[in-house]
């Protein structure tokens, strides 16, 4: 019982913390409500403070979604970048589609080693696009073709990009105006992931919003609302913020660089931004790293149980190594509120959370064949359960509704409700259970992302 109470205990503090994220979060999305209609991002494609940026796109064996990708990129709204896709020594034929597809030819290019990499072997130009560059390396991993990137690139601020990515033609305008009206305040910016599985992509540009006829894909839908306009929103607003997803974030290129560049870590998106955040610390620097809900990068979500399990183990061991390697943060008072709220935030309720979820799960399995108070008692603890998973997923699935309205269908959010109403009874558990799991692998030392499987969402 004593394990029971010690669950209960937890799960009230996750849930009144979350809470507070969610206040935080519907009161700064209302603050923006239809934004577009009231900002002038169009001024920005004139004005003389518009920073120019290098678009980085990593791509290992993405023959399937790198079209798309390079197509959405080419007919982005924004006044000046560059493109550079790293083939990080792709075994399938991700480099010649591109040589074919973009007329590249070889060229020479002088590389400014500012970050050590494995071998570049050579640098292509499109000839029908003069802002497109495509680096062919050694294989190094995702971390070593970003800093082969940040090496060739010409720009102060770099965007990494997934080789499976497609942005909405106003995502750069959006991502870089908190950039450029901080004046060099902010160093990183982030925009949403959403899943771009049951969506119509033609050419490389999102043509019609839809959801996915999978309840895996969706109940990922779910979550990705949950995890970035209540979680990011909420940490954003008090520069908390440990993640910019490695999917689309933009970066100062200097400050990235001076703090050493992508580390070879399986999370190497969280790691960086908790590392900038140490580094800005320990500089006594005033700068910060937000988040931006409106700008949108769509990708595509693990469609079988198989691969979604191999995500989350992976997320988690990199959740861990960035928690690791900046052991010394937690509690200390000497990084501010990164040391005293946001990493033990990290640790206590994202890394571990998992396991206390867990023991709860079997704390209700064994009070049912006890009775009396003890089935009392997992009653409480299950309606608790539903509270933290199910209802706050409902109430993201109604910021989304209330504020930014991707989805513009309303069977589309009704399915959204109902599958969030049943997410304790099925889909929590077993994430639970892949996460607990990633710890495992983290004891075992099991290094490695694990192969994924891409079937593509353009034509």
């Amino acid at each position: 019982m004593a394990i029971g109470w010690m669950v209960l205990g937890y799960m009230v503090l996750v849930i009144s913390f979350y809470s507070l994220l969610l206040l935080i979060s519907f009161v700064q999305l209302r603050k923006t409500y239809q934004l577009d209609e009231r900002e002038p991002y169009e001024e920005l494609l004139h004005l003389h403070q518009t920073k120019p940026v290098s678009i980085l796109v990593p791509a290992y064996n993405e023959s399937v979604g790198i079209m798309a990708t390079v197509r959405s990129l080419l007919s982005i709204e924004y006044p000046e970048y560059e493109i550079i896709i790293v083939n990080d020594g792709s075994t399938d034929d991700s480099l010649e589609k591109l040589i074919e597809s973009f007329q590249l030819v070889k060229i020479k290019w002088v590389i400014r080693r500012q970050l050590d990499t494995k071998q570049v072997k050579a640098v292509y130009q499109s000839r029908i696009y003069k802002n497109l560059l495509v680096v062919d390396k050694e294989n190094g991993g995702k971390a070593d073709a970003l800093n082969a990137g940040i090496n060739v690139s010409n720009y102060p601020y770099f965007c990494s990009i997934d080789g499976d990515s497609v942005l909405e033609r106003t995502a750069f305008l959006k991502v870089m105006k908190p950039i450029i009206e901080s004046d060099g305040e902010v160093i990183a910016s982030g925009g949403s992931i959403r899943i771009a599985n049951g969506c119509e992509i033609e050419s490389g540009e999102i043509v019609k919003v839809g959801l996915s006829r999978s309840p895996i894909v969706v109940m990922q839908v779910i979550e990705y609302l949950r995890a970035f306009l209540m979680g990011r929103i909420g940490l954003s607003r008090h520069n908390l913020l440990l993640i910019v997803s490695g999917a689309f974030g933009v970066f100062s290129k200097r400050w990235v660089v001076e703090a050493g560049g992508y580390s070879h870590t399986v999370g190497e998106d969280m790691e960086l931004v908790v590392r900038l955040h140490r580094y800005v610390k320990e500089q006594k620097a005033d700068k910060k790293i937000v988040y931006v809900p409106d700008p949108v990068s769509w990708t595509e979500a693990p469609e079988s149980l198989k691969y979604l399990r191999r995500q989350r183990r992976r997320w988690h061991r990199g959740l861990f190594e960035s928690l690791w390697i900046h052991r010394r943060l937690i509690f200390n008072p000497k990084y501010g509120s990164i040391g005293m709220v946001s990493i033990p935030y990290f640790l206590i309720i994202e890394f571990l959370g998992p396991v206390v979820e867990l023991m709860g799960y079997l704390v209700m399995l064994l009070s049912i064949f006890f009775g009396g108070v003890y089935l009392e008692f997992a009653i409480l603890l299950f309606l608790l359960s539903v509270l933290y998973g199910s209802i706050l997923s409902m109430a993201s699935v109604l910021l989304e509704e209330w504020t930014i309205r991707k989805y513009p269908k309303a069977s589309d959010i009704i399915r959204l409700f109902f599958y969030s109403l049943t997410e304790t009874l099925w889909y929590r558990p077993l994430t639970v259970l892949w996460r607990c799991e990633g710890i495992l692998d983290v004891l075992r030392r099991k290094t490695g992302w694990g192969e994924m499987a891409r079937k593509g969402v353009s034509k």
